[in-house]
């Protein structure tokens, strides 16, 4: 799981007034807040379960804790979502000092079933369901039985810690579990409200949020609604792996466009704006850590050094490509340090990266195709090029003295004066120092300069 260390981050200055920003307004949510003792908080689980998700929930339990609530009610609809992202979750509620309790109103699917069964108190609504936990990867397709396994295993941890049958949590994974009269061999479990109540799975069945608190004996006590406040709204926006591949490719698009047109134009403008949209989010809930946006800049700058300085392209770019390519990769992984989680947990990063680098380099070649030959960019553009062949020229050609000899009239420190061809023309030596009198050969007119080099006696 990914820890936070702020005293370690290096805030890099292209998004570090955007970071203060959102920080200053997340700690005006918190900071100075004080609610009624043995309040009850109501902390909304619904839509994708992702790392915003995760920051939300903890700043609530934190704030609940802080002052001395008498619980904490999740209230759940999900679909479910990141395994990591549960995983993190799931190892809050149990860490929790205060009874966590779950009211699962519509759907606790896949990762909303791990949450739900990390809780102190599980209540359903009628009509509910939970279950269907096993995991699939970025295309949807069910993952590799290591991953299968390792979610078994804490569907199954997690039960047992919380005193719930781990056979039902762990059949909700993996459908080669048959329990006589619950689930076949080959079907995912899937309870319902009846269903986990008759099993026990569940403390009962509550109609409503006011009959759990009733429930709990909690009615009396004050309710603190904790709502998303709009920087993790934004941060679970930005960080859902659908927009993270936009960003990206914003990112790569551009910087593509930019190395090709050097300048501070559009393009590099959209990749700054890409990765700043991109890292912000994901270094402010813990992924991206500094040493990974140091690589990102260093890749881009190794890939410019061998655009613009170093001829060809070898050890220098691929190692800026391979350090941009990895940093954005970890940029999406919970690590701590180079520590990074097992491969079963890394999926969605992984499918995240490989999706994105693959729509880039369509999304790059189309552009390159096709542009050029669309009206409205031929417009804004230089289409057509303004080569010597074409009749463009900005200065006078002096080819015709390429490969003549002549005397040099004045010496060459390392320019001068030479009688080439019955005439004095300025040029330039190749480096070397000639002297007066010498004999040179013209060795190159590119720039309109001619370039002379000083011939052996």
């Amino acid at each position: 799981m990914a820890t936070q260390h702020p005293a370690s981050r290096f805030r890099a200055p292209l998004w570090g007034l955007f970071l203060a920003t959102l920080a200053f307004l997340w700690q005006g949510d918190t900071d100075g807040r004080q609610d009624p003792a043995g309040s009850v908080y109501l902390v909304h689980v619904e839509g994708l379960i992702d790392n915003g998700l995760n920051t939300y929930i903890r700043r609530a339990l934190d704030r609940a804790e802080s002052n001395g609530a008498t619980g904490v009610v999740l209230h759940m609809n999900t679909y479910g979502g990141l395994v990591d992202a549960a995983d993190n979750i799931r190892t809050a509620l149990l860490e929790a000092e205060i009874p966590v309790v779950v009211f699962v109103d519509k759907n606790a699917a896949s990762a909303g079933a791990l949450i739900s069964i990390a809780s102190d108190s599980l209540f359903m609504a009628p009509g509910a369901s939970i279950g269907a936990a096993t995991v699939v990867d970025g295309t949807g397709a069910y993952a590799t039985e290591k991953m299968q396994s390792y979610m078994r295993g804490i569907m199954r941890s997690t039960a047992e810690t919380q005193g719930r049958d781990p056979l039902i949590a762990e059949a909700m994974v993996d459908e080669r579990i048959v329990i006589d009269g619950i689930v076949k061999e080959g079907e995912l479990l899937t309870l319902t409200t009846d269903q986990a109540v008759a099993l026990g799975f569940v403390e009962g069945e509550m109609r409503n949020l006011d009959a759990v608190m009733v429930h709990m004996g909690w009615a009396d006590r004050p309710l603190v609604d904790v709502q998303e406040i709009w920087a993790e709204s934004v941060l679970r926006f930005l960080a859902n792996p659908a927009v993270s591949s936009l960003l990206m490719l914003m990112m790569l698009g551009g910087l593509y466009f930019e190395l090709q047109t050097p300048g501070v134009g559009f393009p590099g403008l959209m990749a700054l704006i890409g990765a700043t949209l991109f890292f912000a989010p994901l270094y402010i809930m813990g992924l991206a850590q500094s040493w990974e946006i140091i690589l990102f800049v260093i890749g881009v700058v190794l890939l410019a050094l061998e655009i613009f300085v170093i001829p060809g392209f070898g050890v220098t770019g691929i190692a800026g490509i391979s350090l941009i390519i990895f940093s954005l990769g970890a940029s999406l992984i919970g690590n701590v340090g180079l520590e990074f989680p097992e491969l079963n947990q890394i999926t969605r990063a992984i499918w995240t990266m490989a999706v994105t680098l693959i729509l880039g380099i369509a999304m790059i070649a189309s552009f390159v195709r096709y542009l050029p030959e669309n009206k409205m960019i031929n417009k804004l553009v230089l289409a057509e090029s303004t080569d010597r062949h074409r009749g463009y020229v900005s200065h006078d050609s002096k080819d015709e003295y390429l490969g003549a000899e002549g005397v040099a009239i004045t010496p060459l420190r390392p320019g001068g004066t030479v009688l080439l061809m019955d005439k004095r023309l300025d040029v330039v030596s190749d480096g070397e120092f000639v002297e007066k009198g010498a004999r040179v050969k013209v060795v190159d007119t590119g720039g309109g300069r001619v370039v002379v080099q000083k011939l052996d006696t």
